[in-house]
């Protein structure tokens, strides 16, 4: 998996939580914290209209993850950088949805596992 696909499927993950009653719990903090981290760096050094852009991409991502996964893996690409904060965050996430015992579906299709 890529840096790309763990901070996607991670965003995934933390959606998939907020329509569960783990909304309020770990997962959800997490998955918070996550979006927030890129939300600020896709702003962070963009020019306006791609920023606006991503963010909008970003938030598309979180209310249709079939649909927008490809132009989020786009402009995950593109446009961020995946530091060390982004990609502990998105671990953070995975790692409580699994002690929460959920499945994890591979963003490329390979399967499920579970937690």
């Amino acid at each position: 998996m890529t840096e790309v696909d763990l901070v996607a499927t991670a965003l995934a993950t933390g959606a998939a939580a907020e329509l569960t009653d783990t909304s309020r719990g770990v997962v959800h903090d997490l998955h918070a914290v996550l979006r927030d981290a890129i939300r600020r760096r896709l702003s962070d050094g963009c020019d306006g209209v791609q920023g606006g852009y991503g963010a909008r991409v970003l938030h598309a991502y979180e209310t249709d993850p079939d649909v927008w996964r490809t132009r989020l893996l786009r402009v995950l690409a593109a446009e961020l950088e995946l530091d060390e904060e982004i990609l502990g965050a998105a671990r953070a996430v995975l790692r409580a949805d699994r002690r929460a015992g959920h499945v994890i579906v591979d963003l490329v299709g390979c399967g499920a596992r579970s937690g």
